[in-house]
């Protein structure tokens, strides 16, 4: 049998899509114009509509317009062209916020009767797999007991530690963040996702929460002259590629 012909409307989706993702390049310089509060949140909206573990959702976004906090944002991100963009987000993972997360999945349930599934696994097995005590001593049980039963079958190997509670947050959260920048793009505003910055710094400019990750700093706005640096570079797709 052969592959289905696509559907008229998927191949014009899918075109649509392409457009889209390629258009977008990291752009180093804006100008001054404002980013309206109405296209802001709409790009948060879809940025939350992202997958994540579970449904969790652990990620937080700190949305800075204010000209003096851009302005010791500068400074933060080492001087780079980008920092002077007239908005910056602060997109955060947040490996903390399972507890109060599982408790949000029940109380905003989208229907009226919360399905008995769904209510024994936030409040069982979700607690038993994202706690992991204070200074991760459940972790440590949880890690022998996975290596006892996981000689006899298959079994959910992770996060079973504070350091994996952390990369099982910014997983979620990197998702996000690609929304965020393809829904910008999408709106004709172009994006700098900034990984060079001082982390402590960053917490002196704005109230981040102690647990919080902040895994990038989002550079919004109209992109200005010479905005984008260099040509667009990939490396060859079977190079990281494997066909099963």
């Amino acid at each position: 049998m052969g592959t289905p012909a696509p559907r008229p409307d998927s191949a014009e989706r899918a075109e649509i899509f392409r457009g889209l993702v390629e258009s977008r390049r990291a752009v180093r310089r804006f100008t001054a114009e404002a980013v309206p509060d109405t296209v802001i949140r709409d790009c948060l909206e879809l940025a939350v509509l992202a997958p994540s573990s579970c449904n969790l959702q652990p990620w937080s976004f700190q949305v800075v317009r204010n000209p003096e906090l851009l302005q010791q944002l500068q400074s933060v991100c080492l001087g780079q062209n980008a920092a002077k963009a007239p908005l910056i987000i602060a997109v955060l993972a947040r490996p903390n916020t399972w507890e109060q997360a599982c408790a949000d999945v029940l109380r905003l349930w989208p229907e009226p009767a919360v399905p008995k599934a769904i209510e024994h696994f936030y409040q069982n097995s979700a607690p038993f797999q994202y706690n992991q005590g204070w200074l991760g001593w459940r972790g440590l049980l949880k890690r022998q007991m996975v290596r006892l039963t996981g000689f006899k079958r298959p079994v959910m190997r992770s996060p079973n530690s504070l350091e994996q509670m952390r990369l099982w947050a910014v997983k979620s959260t990197a998702l996000a963040a690609q929304n965020l920048m393809l829904a910008f793009q999408s709106h004709g505003y172009s994006t700098c996702p900034m990984e060079g910055f001082d982390e402590q710094r960053l917490k002196q400019v704005l109230p981040v929460p102690k647990d919080a990750i902040p895994i990038m700093l989002l550079a919004v706005g109209m992109p200005g002259e010479r905005a984008v640096y260099n040509p667009r570079l990939r490396f060859p797709l079977d190079q990281s590629v494997s066909w099963h």
